[in-house]
């Protein structure tokens, strides 16, 4: 079992291809993901508001699938810990509380410098671009993560994707070193 946790924000959880990609992960046991009813509302509203052709049912469903499939996934009793927490957005307060809560030493994001280093190190806690988070995920288990991608791009059925499209997906997902450093396992994904 991994020691290190990781608390996916919202901004990571929105784009579908970057979400699989992250649940494919999460379930090879590198690290354990965590994340709250509150960043799946936020990440749901999101995509709803963005793209009105899909259903609430559908995304519900989603959400259903990774509480069920990631292990111990959903942090809870963290809400007392919000207001007494100091960021630049206070609506960020609540990933940071439940990463405290949950002991987790990452916060995958998008959004870092929401996250100020100075204080978010304070709770032992740093915040990481999915990009940094997937590479150094690549560095230490090159194997287990292109097992995970080619599980990931071989479940992709309407349309499946080659390995150079589904590299190239992952690229406009601001993923550039992930993508690197994939090529050169190409063979395997």
């Amino acid at each position: 079992m991994a020691t290190l946790t990781v608390v996916y924000d919202a901004c990571v959880l929105y784009p579908a291809p970057l979400r699989d990609l992250l649940m494919h992960l999460a379930l090879t046991d590198l690290f354990r993901a965590r994340w709250t009813n509150r960043i799946h509302d936020e990440w749901i509203r999101s995509l709803l508001a963005r793209r009105p052709d899909l259903k609430p049912r559908q995304l519900e469903r989603t959400r259903k699938l990774m509480d069920a499939n990631v292990r111990d996934c959903l942090v809870t009793g963290y809400e007392h810990l919000i207001d007494a927490l100091k960021l630049p957005d206070a609506d960020d307060r609540h990933v940071l509380a439940a990463a405290i809560r949950s002991g987790a030493a990452v916060i995958v994001t998008y959004n870092t410098g929401d996250f100020p280093s100075e204080y978010v190190q304070k709770f032992r806690v740093e915040a990481r671009h999915p990009d940094d988070f997937v590479s150094q995920l690549i560095a230490l288990a090159p194997g287990t993560v292109c097992a995970a991608v080619r599980r990931q791009r071989e479940s992709l059925r309407n349309p499946p994707k080659t390995v150079e499209e589904f590299l190239d997906t992952l690229a406009k997902q601001q993923l550039a070193e992930t993508v690197s450093r994939l090529r050169q396992y190409a063979d395997l994904l």
